[in-house]
């Protein structure tokens, strides 16, 4: 299995874990959360940062567009909120502004083809496909197109969609992500073992993206040999949004970059030996022959 590179950064199973924050739409369409969101993920030590990206007229179901729900815009149908969220070609380059000024990455998740055209002009490391696409082939065809690295969310998916995926995008630069697409993710449901069947399956660097409310399972998977780990994060879980409570707080992300390095120091070689610093114990404790 070989590594793959994001940007500058190596990934693969024998370089530390690349880090996302997700942002999504958690900027609940502004784009000052939006940066607020870049500085959190920068500071705690996120390699990147991610967005999503959809066309509403195309990635809305015709069945959908018209139901009313409460937003902060007002009682708007669900076309209009879609549309309240997405960010434009302005609010990107701002975007892209703020990430190079605090040194992070980003990329987006793209849930149609134009989303795809949109994205590329701003030459991201990167792209992400939502386990809510997996079973798109065209979206599959162009996203590869782009010949960048692509993420791939498994959640929702039988193992013969997740084999037909990898068969049109194919294993080069590609990194599968394990997911339970429920939001919060019970525990009973995460299933990380799935980790080890994907990366022995398709032979390519495997991660994990979690919706679960906590922390050990993402450090969890990181001892289980993810590459990536990729977590929702939010300034408050209390704001309004779909994705809100799924999601980590500054406090809580630093708390996971801390903890995932950790853990990848204490993993250290799978050779045995005797330590320098417990040589003296030796002396000390252990009766000579």
């Amino acid at each position: 299995m070989e590594s793959c590179t994001i940007g500058h950064a190596a990934v693969g199973p024998t370089q530390p874990c690349f880090v996302v924050g997700e942002i999504g739409i958690n900027h609940n369409g502004d784009i000052d959360i939006a940066k607020r969101l870049i500085q959190v993920a920068a500071a705690a030590g996120c390699d990147a940062v991610k967005f999503q990206k959809r066309t509403p007229n195309l990635c809305v179901p015709n069945a959908q567009r018209d139901l009313m729900r409460e937003t902060p815009w007002g009682y708007i149908s669900y076309m209009d909120y879609r549309e309240h969220v997405e960010f434009d070609a302005e609010a990107y380059r701002e975007i892209d502004d703020h990430c190079h000024r605090h040194e992070i990455q980003w990329f987006a998740s793209c849930w149609d083809q134009l989303s795809v055209e949109f994205i590329e002009q701003f030459d991201v490391p990167c792209y992400k496909i939502a386990s809510a696409c997996l079973t798109d082939e065209p979206l599959l065809r162009r996203t590869r197109s782009a010949r960048k690295p692509i993420l791939l969310s498994t959640g929702m998916s039988t193992i013969e969609q997740i084999d037909r995926a990898v068969e049109i995008i194919g294993t080069r630069d590609l990194v599968l992500l394990h997911t339970v697409s429920t939001y919060p993710a019970r525990y009973d449901e995460l299933n990380l073992s799935v980790m080890a069947s994907l990366r022995e399956r398709y032979d390519v660097p495997v991660g994990y993206s979690g919706h679960e409310t906590g922390l050990a399972s993402s450090v969890a998977a990181v001892a289980l040999g993810a590459c990536v780990v990729e977590r929702h994060i939010t300034l408050d879980r209390s704001m309004w949004g779909s994705d809100q409570a799924a999601s980590l707080e500054p406090s809580g992300l630093t708390r996971l970059l801390r903890d995932i390095r950790l853990v990848e120091t204490s993993l250290g070689s799978p050779d045995k030996r005797v330590l320098e610093r417990e040589l003296p114990l030796v002396a000390r404790l252990r009766l000579q022959a």
